[in-house]
Formats: C-alpha cells, sequence, structure tokens
C-alpha cells in the first residue's frame, strides 16, 4: 500500500469514529428495508442423469430486497425476496439443454450482536426458505436430444444466514450478507417414449451486497 493509501484508510477509519459518536442503530420497533445485489450461486448434486452425469446450474445475480422487523433491540425477523433468477442446466456429456427460472423467499428469525448504540451490527439468522420453481424448458440442443416436458417441483427447506449492518447515518445503512438453503426439487422429463424423475439438490449460497433504510 503506498502513502496515499494509507492516509485514505486511517481518514475513513476516522470518518467512522466520527458517525460512531452520533449514530445509533437498530432499536426494538425499527422497520428495515435494504436493496441490493444479490447473487445465487447453487451448489448442486443430482442422481446420475441417464448415465450422462449430473446437472449443473450455473449462477445467476439480480436485485435483492429483504425488509426486516426488530422485536427487541436484539431480536428481529426478516423476509429476504428477489426479483426471479434464471439459471442453465447441463450435463457434462452435453453441455447445456435447459433453463429455468426461480423465486426462493427466505424468512428468517435473527439474532443481532451488540446493542442499540452499536454503529456495527454483526448477526445470524436461522429460518425456512421456499422455493418455486416456473418455466423450466429444454432449449433446442435438449429438444433435439429428445427430451421433453421438463418439469420440476417447488422446495421448502432450512436456510441460515450471516450478516453485517454498518449505520451510516440515522436511517442509512450498508450491509453484506451470505445465506445457505436447502434446496431439493424433482427433476422430471421425457426421453423418447420413457418418463423419467431424478432428485435433485441445488442448496445454493446466497451472497448479498446491499444499502437499507431504517423507519
Amino acid at each position: 500500500m503506498n502513502k496515499n493509501t494509507v492516509s485514505a484508510v486511517i481518514a475513513a477509519t476516522l470518518l467512522a469514529a466520527g458517525f460512531s459518536a452520533s449514530v445509533s442503530a437498530h432499536q426494538a420497533g425499527d422497520i428495515i428495508i435494504r436493496a441490493g445485489v444479490v447473487v445465487v450461486a447453487p451448489n448442486e448434486s443430482s442422481d446420475n442423469v441417464l448415465n450422462l452425469g449430473e446437472f449443473s446450474v450455473d449462477n445467476d445475480t439480480q436485485l435483492g430486497l429483504n425488509f426486516g422487523y426488530m422485536l427487541t433491540d436484539n431480536f428481529g425477523i426478516e423476509l429476504l425476496a428477489a426479483t426471479p433468477f434464471s439459471h442453465k442446466v447441463s450435463l457434462p456429456a452435453t453441455g447445456e439443454i435447459a433453463e429455468t427460472k426461480q423465486l426462493p423467499p427466505t424468512l428468517v428469525a435473527q439474532y443481532y450482536f451488540g446493542n442499540s448504540e452499536s454503529v456495527v451490527r454483526p448477526y445470524i439468522g436461522v429460518g425456512i426458505n421456499y422455493t418455486n420453481f416456473y418455466d423450466s424448458d429444454f432449449n433446442s440442443h435438449g429438444e433435439s436430444l429428445g427430451l421433453s416436458d421438463l418439469s420440476m417441483s417447488n422446495s421448502w427447506g432450512l436456510a441460515a444466514q450471516v450478516g453485517l449492518d454498518y449505520q451510516v447515518s440515522k436511517n442509512w445503512l450498508v450491509n453484506a450478507s451470505i445465506w445457505y438453503a436447502k434446496i431439493s426439487t424433482d427433476v422430471k422429463f421425457t426421453a423418447g417414449t420413457e418418463r423419467y424423475e431424478f432428485d435433485t439438490d441445488i442448496d445454493p449460497w446466497v451472497y448479498m451486497v446491499s444499502v437499507g433504510y431504517t423507519f
């Protein structure tokens, strides 16, 4: 790090210290709305599909929204929502064969460390995820392989998160959080004249960076 970079870091630290003297963080009754970039990174596994290998599901980035309510100074609840995610589905032996969309609303109960005067509030959460899969279709390459009638069942599963809020002013904050959700689906399709079903775990890591406002 050069001298200018070090000076900038020191200045930012002193500025943050100045904020900490006059800014209070979350307290009972607060409503928190956060909006930012959210990345869903599947950690997928499946049965061996027609002896062609396991399904592979790519990442997607969308606008993320979450809505929180502080029950006390330390306990809260939060709902994670987002614009629809779109994922390409592949097999090792054939390449990309399909695409699906999904919405994964997730509700968690949270514990915030520190107190209502803390500018930095790390937190953890645990709850439940519901994932709705829709518009699941084979692409032209999948259809050329004789595949058709793709469907994916919806999923209920446990979810967990860790995150951190930094209170910039009385109402504004910046946030970073990581989520993990258990998402399992039954993938059904027709190959030739036979109908098949394969258990598939998506189990994504979800990363979010956002700006928030406290009411």
